[in-house]
């Protein structure tokens, strides 16, 4: 059974989602939508991540309220930035940073985290994994930024997934 439907919950969803895209309960739309929950994560099952085994639950709860906190405080910097461009231009850059993290659902949580915490794009991931290029949109010390982003960041993410 589950080499037919190797992701149950997702072929229901996407047939669920057929059919609101489509507002229609017709056979035509009920058909296709079934052949879409079956057909896509038959022909995606190579794409699906790899099972997360989460080690300390507690840490991601904390990092939740860091990644939170974050997001306010960086979104207040870069309005302010933004709005004093004019006489402080923002130094911004791209900075080097080494990582540690090595699991492949870290490195995808750490990508989200520099999506969601303004001013910070992830930027490349050195093949090996071992060097993240990121672009800050105001940077003041090199050192520092990349003393805290390892801290509160990567470090709770190795706790958590390694």
């Amino acid at each position: 059974m589950k080499r037919l439907f190797p992701a149950p919950w997702l072929s229901l969803a996407l047939w669920l989602l057929w059919l609101v895209l489509n507002l229609s309960m017709s056979p035509g739309n009920l058909l296709l939508g079934a052949v879409l929950g079956f057909c896509a994560p038959l022909m995606m099952r190579k794409l699906r991540p790899l099972p997360i085994r989460i080690r300390r639950p507690g840490v991601m709860v904390r990092l939740f309220f860091l990644i939170g906190r974050d997001v306010v405080v960086s979104n207040l910097a870069v309005a302010w930035g933004v709005l004093n461009a004019g006489r402080h231009p923002p130094r911004s850059r791209f900075i080097k940073v080494p990582l540690d993290l090595r699991d492949a659902n870290g490195l995808a949580a750490l990508s989200m985290i520099c999506t969601v915490v303004p001013g910070t794009v992830w930027s490349e991931l050195a093949l090996d994994r071992s060097i993240l290029l990121l672009h800050v949109f105001d940077l003041d010390d090199e050192a520092l930024f990349i003393q805290h982003f390892k801290a509160t960041y990567e470090r709770p993410l190795m706790e958590i997934f390694e």
